[in-house]
């Protein structure tokens, strides 16, 4: 007789207000305060978003994605800092070697948070309670971050879970109780239900997840087509996808909003040159080549446009973007409106329709790969604003 297949086990690991939380590693004084990490507040009146914030700051009622001038308001004696993706990816990638001790079956959703089917090595280190317990206290102690982790038998669960008791918080769903766990949790815990989703759910009737789960999945069909029956089907904890590598990644870019629009054109080209530098050195550090272009720019009013331009090769290299981009930007019709934001992205990547190499290196492009190495070695020595190009500097 054969025997039957055990429930499968998954972990979510997500890290507590992960910039934050570095910068408050990094810097001793700023540990037990509010800590912002955005754009530029500017005295209130600053036009960037925060991009995550400390938990004494959200007490404040700060949170990610708001505008760095309404944080300001609401707590000015926030410590307010800009980012630092080079240091906050060389931590997420010694998280990421320490999960995978664990299990090969791992999945990296974003710089800090994780998937890992531990159904084969779970038993090897006590159970899932204490293999979680295990990875949480290794984090703490080598990283000196906190992370929250869910213990599941499916991936939507585990994520639901590693939520439910933040900051450094551990929380299990049993085989067989998906249903019960998830039934007293409102509709918003379910993935892909946003504001708007969440308000016309409760329009229809549904205040919690439990809700769904008893409404007739052919009836959330008709309402609400394929999406609804996806949707029942997770209110009733069914989620049977492997923890596996979606796809490799298909897109990079930068963006610069200006704290007041912009009509000077030169001031916006300068932006340009900015932007491809920073996309250039991301790039080369995550190893990444692109074919296509994308030019974002955002007028007065926000009215958003998108020019898309490909290359005749995979490139990172910031001169060449800058040039197309530039070319790009000339061309393009403001109809004498100023700038608000601008973006360079990257698509077609190398890790997804491969790379033909060219034959031939030009000197150009060799002095040009030369000199990228060394702001690359000086900034990841020194920080960031160790080194820049000449270009760029204030004049």
């Amino acid at each position: 007789m054969q025997k039957p297949l055990s429930p499968r086990i998954v972990l979510h690991l997500d890290m507590d207000a992960f910039y934050a939380a570095v910068e408050q590693l990094d810097h001793p004084a700023y540990r037990g305060k509010p800590v912002v990490v955005g754009a530029d507040p500017k005295g209130g009146s600053g036009r960037g978003v925060v991009a995550t914030c400390s938990y004494e700051a959200r007490q404040f009622g700060i949170h990610s994605a708001m505008p760095i001038s309404q944080a300001y308001r609401r707590c000015p004696q926030a410590v307010f800092v800009f980012p630092r993706f080079p240091r906050y990816t060389e931590i997420s990638r010694q998280v990421m070697r320490l999960l995978q001790e664990y299990s090969p079956q791992l999945l990296q959703i974003s710089i800090d948070e994780a998937f890992i089917d531990i159904t084969q090595t779970a038993n090897f280190h006590g159970g899932a309670k204490v293999l979680a317990e295990k990875i949480k206290a290794r984090i703490k102690n080598e990283v000196g971050l906190t992370a929250s982790v869910g213990v599941a038998p499916n991936m939507f669960i585990a994520k639901v879970a590693s939520d439910l008791r933040k900051p450094d918080g551990l929380t299990i769903c049993a085989a067989g109780q998906e249903k019960n766990f998830l039934a007293p949790l409102p509709v918003k815990k379910l993935w892909g239900v946003g504001p708007k989703t969440e308000a016309h759910l409760q329009k229809m009737g549904f205040s919690t997840i439990g809700q769904i789960a008893q409404c007739p999945q052919k009836l959330l069909a008709e309402k609400l087509g394929k999406w609804g029956a996806h949707l029942w089907e997770l209110a009733n904890g069914i989620d049977e996808r492997p923890v596996e590598d979606w796809g490799p990644r298909k897109s990079i870019s930068q963006e610069h909003t200006y704290d007041q629009d912009v009509a000077d054109s030169k001031i916006v080209e300068q932006t340009i040159w900015k932007i491809a530098d920073g996309l250039s050195a991301d790039m080369r550090n995550a190893d990444l080549k692109g074919q296509v272009l994308t030019l974002k720019i955002r007028l007065e009013g926000f009215e958003t446009f998108t020019r898309q331009r490909k290359l005749p090769e995979f490139t990172n290299d910031a001169e060449t973007m800058r040039q197309l981009a530039l070319e790009i930007f000339r061309n393009f019709d403001r109809r004498g409106k100023k700038v608000r934001l601008i973006g360079l992205g990257m698509s077609h990547l190398n890790n997804v329709g491969g790379e033909q190499l060219s034959l031939f290196q030009t000197a150009e492009q060799t002095r040009r790969d030369k000199v990228a190495g060394l702001l690359d070695a000086v900034r990841a020595k020194h920080g960031d604003e160790a080194a820049t190009r000449a270009s760029l500097l204030e004049k």
